[in-house]
């Protein structure tokens, strides 16, 4: 698929990992490419929707650039989210067939769990001629154990032969079961994201195994409400949808 260069002043379209909520986290090739856009898009749940990704980005945002919202429903049925998906690829391939520089701002990393990365494929699939550049965005797994280690809860998400599963909590309590005991045998430090509503039955289910003082828990990370702390701290109710955990149950032979 061609490619631009971001910040480059060429007719294109580059998707922006934004990070988890710190506007200070944008790496360096995310301002410069937001700076040399002509266009910013971003999406947005709903028409006049406030979204998050533009609103972590609104520093390096200037009053005088025109913005783009477009709607990603959250909903669960699979007909809007496509409709929306290859709505947002028509119009931004448009955008920048009529010579706009377009950036297409992502929370978090641009190729992580984002909604954009449907926008890239449809992109690919019905609008190839259309250059594309992606710049990365830290994730908020990585800003989570950052952050932890800041505040003296060291939390290396994987030393010497860890290995590191990044993904959605299980549904189920059966599920999640077996994956700590997989993730126990096999030494795999888990990040589960989209925890939310499912912390309710997921902090019990650590309890009954040992593992509240082995695993953190992360709110919001990147915002000025963000919430840090073991997973023993935080009370077994329904939390926001942007919380996630990690577990460590063991640690490598050789340490300091």
């Amino acid at each position: 698929m061609p490619g631009t260069t971001p910040g480059c002043t060429a007719p294109g379209l580059t998707l922006v990992g934004v990070g988890p909520g710190d506007p200070n986290l944008l790496t360096v090739a995310a301002v410069r490419a937001i700076e040399a856009a002509s266009l910013v898009a971003y999406p947005v749940a709903r028409p006049e929707g406030e979204g998050m990704a533009a609103r972590i980005a609104a520093p390096w945002i200037r009053p005088d650039q025109p913005r783009l919202p477009l709607v990603f429903p959250m909903v669960a049925e699979a007909e809007p989210r496509r409709q929306a998906w290859h709505a947002a690829a028509a119009e931004l391939a448009a955008a920048v067939t009529a010579g706009e520089r377009v950036v297409l701002l992502c929370e978090g990393d641009a190729s992580l769990y984002a909604s954009c990365s449907y926008v890239l494929l449809q992109l690919a699939a019905h609008h190839p001629s259309c250059p594309v550049a992606v710049v990365p965005g830290i994730p908020a797994v990585a800003a989570a154990a950052a952050a932890a280690s800041s505040r003296g809860l060291p939390w290396p998400l994987a030393l010497q032969n860890d290995a590191l599963l990044i993904r959605p909590t299980p549904d189920t309590p059966a599920e999640l079961e077996q994956l700590l005991q997989w993730a126990a045998a096999e030494s795999v430090v888990l990040a589960l994201l989209k925890l939310g509503q499912r912390w309710a039955w997921v902090r019990p289910l650590l309890a009954r195994q040992g593992l509240l003082e082995q695993a953190l828990f992360a709110q919001r990370v990147g915002w000025d409400d963000q919430l840090l702390a073991p997973a023993g701290e935080v009370a077994a109710s329904e939390q926001p949808y942007f919380s996630l955990l990690l577990v460590r149950q063991g640690w490598p032979a050789v340490l300091p």
